[in-house]
């Protein structure tokens, strides 16, 4: 621990000697840093965890600049990179842990497991010859066991219903997906629906295939869904813009104190530069998200619909250290094409910035669109139209549809936040596989036939209170038909994936309406964007 300590000294002193030009300010500091160490070290009362110590300190410096600079431990990076690279190593399949058992939801299309025949509905009862069943299994030890370098084997042992023995499986670990899209489907026979979680290194290339089957099957209009995508990477986020504004245009701009302005502007490729666009966002759309939403405002391009998006205007890059973990510091501010800065204020502090959002809904924002006060100096106008826009904190909609509450209650909450809804859909099409998908061979036929009846809701109440939730029928009252779109949803996702939840569950969701109503309206559509629809018919 010692010589590593003295590393981390020596590191210190390489860092001041290669900028002694840089600031005499700085070298000062940067020596009495280390100095402090060293005495620590040399003379401190008792034994010191010097590798906690320095991560305590780098943590402390960060957490005082801005909200976004933070330290990464080695251990925590590759974690933290899988969702932006788009990929993990394991084995590839979903998972839950159903009655203390590993119950695989469905094998990852082109994984491991879907090529050696693992199907869903499996039960894994044993890894390596290790019995994981009915022994407390958490998420966290499934992935510690499943998850591996690729090449690398595992021996899974598979409980299938119908089958007396256990299946044993040898799976080599490769190379998995983490998808950015959620669910691409046409709405109507003309306008399609594309939904990102995240923006990765893969986004692009999920989302021109998307784009691909949906055209091929005639979309015109396209509502691109953002709601809670809390960004990723710059550059799959100018690649997104870029797929819908002619050549030339700038889609955001970079620039900080020591990082020079730096402009991004559209080429001449784009999937969708025609035809109507409307793209959803919330409080939970942020950073990536917020630069295409800009984009798309600024150019007068689409509408936006929902509510006022997160507000992440900073740029971090990381940077690796020595000992293989990281920081990821902010270096710059970025601006939407008028010239909007969109990140929210932060200098009331940390705790302050992590509760805008709970402040936000505390002054009825997210119910009320006249709670939100933009000051005449954030004004902006969008680049054709000339029309109004806001900088200043997060995408305000051209269209603000409030958070919907009409149907919520404390048992519908609880359904949800307890895993019930998902353990009782689970248990359902487990118990049921085969004779849904003799009666529902598609989903379409699925979608127009499944019967989610008052026996299937009387089955559903039985079950929670199996889990200790206490039936309170005012409750049921209030939320009964959500419930049963959202259960059909879940029984959907089971037989087939995400872009099937999607399309029921959208039937709940007020952006969405207003989102497909705006985009069926030529004069709605075309007079909120402040162009004249006769010339651009022409």
């Amino acid at each position: 621990m010692a010589k590593q300590f003295h590393r981390i000294i020596l590191f210190s002193l390489g860092i001041i000697f290669s900028f002694n030009l840089h600031s005499q300010s700085f070298n000062e500091q940067a020596f009495k840093f280390t100095r402090v160490l060293s005495l620590i070290n040399t003379f401190y009362v008792d034994t010191v965890n010097q590798e906690s110590l320095v991560e305590e300190a780098i943590t402390a410096m960060l957490k005082d600049l801005d909200p976004h600079s933070v330290y990464i431990p080695e251990k925590e990076l590759k974690e933290m990179n899988e969702p932006l690279e788009g990929a993990f190593e394991g084995i590839g399949i979903q998972f839950n842990i159903l009655n203390d058992t590993l119950y695989v939801v469905s094998p990852i299309s082109g994984g491991p497991s879907e090529k050696l025949g693992i199907l869903a509905g499996d039960r894994i009862v044993k890894i390596d010859s290790e019995n994981v069943a009915g022994v407390g299994l958490k998420n966290s030890d499934v992935l510690k066991k499943l998850r591996g370098k690729k090449g690398t084997k595992v021996t899974v042992y598979i409980l299938r219903r119908n089958v007396k023995e256990l299946l044993e499986f040898e799976i080599t670990r490769d190379k998995i997906p983490i998808y950015s899209l959620d669910a691409s489907y046409m709405v109507d026979d003309k306008t399609g629906y594309i939904k990102l979680n995240r923006f990765s290194a893969t986004t692009i290339n999920e989302f021109e295939k998307a784009m691909d089957k949906l055209q091929k099957q005639g979309m015109q209009n396209l509502i691109l869904d953002l709601t809670y995508n809390g960004g990723g990477l710059l550059k799959a986020a100018i690649e997104l813009a870029d797929e819908f504004l002619k050549s030339g245009k700038m889609i955001v701009f970079t620039e900080g104190i020591n990082s020079r302005r730096q402009e991004n502007h559209s080429t001449d490729y784009g999937k969708f530069e025609n035809g109507k666009l409307v793209v959803m966002i919330d409080e939970g759309s942020a950073s990536a998200s917020e630069i295409v939403s800009g984009a798309i405002q600024d150019w007068d391009r689409g509408l936006i619909v929902g509510r006022r998006s997160f507000g992440k205007g900073l740029v971090q890059r990381p940077f690796r250290l020595p000992d293989g973990s990281a920081i990821r510091l902010t270096i710059a501010r970025y601006y939407t094409p008028t010239g909007r800065l969109i990140q929210k204020p932060y200098d009331h502090g940390s705790k302050a910035y992590r509760n805008d959002l709970i402040n936000r809904y505390n002054n009825g924002e997210l119910m009320h669109e006249d709670s939100i006060h933009f000051p005449d100096s954030l004004k902006f106008n969008t680049l054709n139209s000339k029309r109004v826009v806001y900088g200043g904190g997060g995408i305000m909609p051209d269209y603000f549809i409030p958070m919907d509450t009409s149907y919520n209650s404390a048992y519908y909450r609880d359904l949800i936040r307890k895993g019930i809804f998902n353990r009782f859909a689970l248990n359902y099409v487990d118990e049921n596989r085969k004779h849904l998908e003799k009666k529902y061979p598609d989903f379409k036929t699925f979608k127009e036939k499944f019967p989610v009846d008052d026996a299937m809701m009387e089955k559903l109440y039985s079950f929670a209170e199996e889990q200790k939730l206490k039936r309170n029928e005012k409750d049921i009252e209030i939320s009964s038909d959500n419930m049963s779109i959202q259960l059909k949803a879940l029984i959907a996702r089971t037989l087939w994936n995400s872009n099937e939840y999607f399309e029921i569950i959208n039937q709940l969701d007020p952006i969405f309406k207003k989102a497909y109503e705006a985009i069926e309206s030529d004069e709605e559509y075309y007079s909120k964007l402040g162009v004249n629809n006769s010339k651009v018919k022409k």
